[in-house]
């Protein structure tokens, strides 16, 4: 994926920012504390965590578990699957030593980079004339506050101004999540931008399409959260800001550790998880779905870290949300490996990846995968009066043999049969056509 500047309208000639999300229901707050178990605080949700959702809307359980502020690091420890994934050691110095020379000298690099991409008919920032304001402060409520006065005073004061990981909140089903961009510049005309510092090589103008991919739907999450603070200060200022919807992307430049950065347009990965976001705000909709007394509560013992409730409730208590797992979910949610096991034990096509999914068309399991691809030959049995035409009812529940994944299925399996036939010694004579092997047996095929 190459990341690159577009051609972009005028400010004037862009739609209106959306309106702040809607916020949630007392109500809501209750039945998600109910989930999580009594006097269990809710796991706040970060931008990472909010970029994954976004990247799976179709999964139920993950809206409502995330909504609810369950942990499910330690879910998926009581259940016996804990997830094996996250940054090494080494990447997180590396990404921190990366990031600490981009804002080396008051971040004089980091903005001549942002100038020379994103500029505009602006002055050229000066080395020590970027205002870089102190966002210290008490706690997180503290820090998020000290943010919106520092970007409320840059945007009055007009200039270059350079916040150095500010706090910022998300309102999500009725959690806040705090949210901490690496960075976001205030320009001369008052627009922010966010900045994404990433360890990832861009090399020749170009960077690993998945890693991009991640960074924008992170980045999108920071700049609807600046949103709402731009309505705020509108509210109290009477002045309108634009949060732009590109996004600075700041790399090492080949296999060097000099920076180089591009402007990512983040459009679409904005309106995705707006859209997301929206339904999160109704997961009372989901948790009005759930058998009475469904709970996520581990009934954690007085240590606070030993689970007394049993691995088998807390699977039944899962399993009573519907999830959509992918393979993509084991580099990005806690619970992958348990939906794993069971997509697996369902026969579940998911488990092979999206594309397949999509693919395969109505075909929704492993096993009706196989039937559609030996349905042809258990018709030609039940043609010569076998017992095939059982099976073939069975096989093809739909009746719908003919459709284009079926028909491709059988064309594969006709070549791997004759492959099979034609493997000399070693090939499966008269049996090679069948997946199971099994002897005069008509089953589907």
């Amino acid at each position: 994926m190459n990341v690159f500047r577009d051609s972009r309208p005028a400010a004037a000639d862009r739609p209106p920012e959306q309106p702040p999300l809607p916020q949630p229901t007392t109500g809501l707050r209750q039945r998600l504390g109910e989930l999580r178990g009594p006097g269990v605080r809710p796991r706040p949700l970060d931008a990472r965590a909010l970029a994954a959702l976004a990247a799976n809307p179709g999964c139920r359980r993950r809206a409502l578990l995330d909504g609810a502020g369950v942990d499910k690091t330690a879910l998926a420890g009581a259940l016996g699957s804990p997830a094996a994934f996250g940054q090494s050691q080494f990447a997180l110095a590396r990404g921190n030593s990366f990031e600490a020379r981009v804002k080396a000298d008051g971040g004089a690099d980091l903005m001549m980079l942002l100038y020379e991409r994103m500029g505009g008919g602006a002055e050229a920032p000066e080395p020590g004339r970027v205002a870089v304001p102190d966002l210290s402060a008490a706690g997180p409520e503290g820090r998020a506050a000290r943010t919106a006065l520092a970007l409320r005073e840059a945007t009055a004061t007009g200039g270059w101004t350079l916040l150095d990981h500010p706090l910022i909140t998300l309102d999500v089903a009725g959690s806040p999540a705090y949210l901490e961009p690496d960075a976001v510049v205030v320009h001369p005309d008052g627009g922010w931008t966010v900045v994404e510092i990433k360890s990832f090589p861009m090399i020749d103008g170009s960077a690993d399409p998945a890693k991009v991919g991640a960074a924008a739907r992170q980045a999108a999450v920071y700049v609807l959260a600046l949103q709402r603070v731009a309505a705020q200060v509108l509210a109290s200022t009477g002045r309108p800001v634009t949060v732009r919807d590109q996004v600075l992307l700041v790399c090492p430049k080949d296999f060097a550790n000099l920076p180089t950065a591009e402007a990512v347009d983040i459009r679409k990965q904005l309106a995705t998880t707006r859209r997301q976001l929206q339904r999160l705000t109704k997961v009372e909709e989901i948790a009005g779905q759930l058998p009475p007394g469904t709970t996520f509560d581990l009934r954690l013992a007085d240590d606070g870290k030993t689970v007394t409730r049993s691995a088998a409730e807390l699977a039944e208590a899962v399993g009573s949300v519907d999830a959509a797992y992918a393979p993509e979910c084991l580099s990005a949610c806690e619970l992958a490996f348990h939906c794993r096991e069971q997509a697996r034990a369902a026969g579940a096509v998911e488990s092979l990846g999206r594309g397949v999914r999509g693919e395969l068309g109505g075909l929704r399991t492993v096993g009706e995968v196989l039937a559609a691809a030996r349905t042809e030959d258990v018709a030609d049995e039940a043609t010569d009066g076998s017992e095939g035409a059982g099976a073939t009812a069975a096989c093809s529940p739909d009746g719908d043999t003919d459709a284009p994944a079926a028909e491709a299925l059988r064309r594969a399996a006709a070549l791997r049969a004759e492959a099979l036939a034609g493997a000399g010694p070693g090939g499966r004579s008269g049996t090679a056509g069948r997946a199971d092997g099994a002897e005069g047996v008509p089953a589907c095929r």
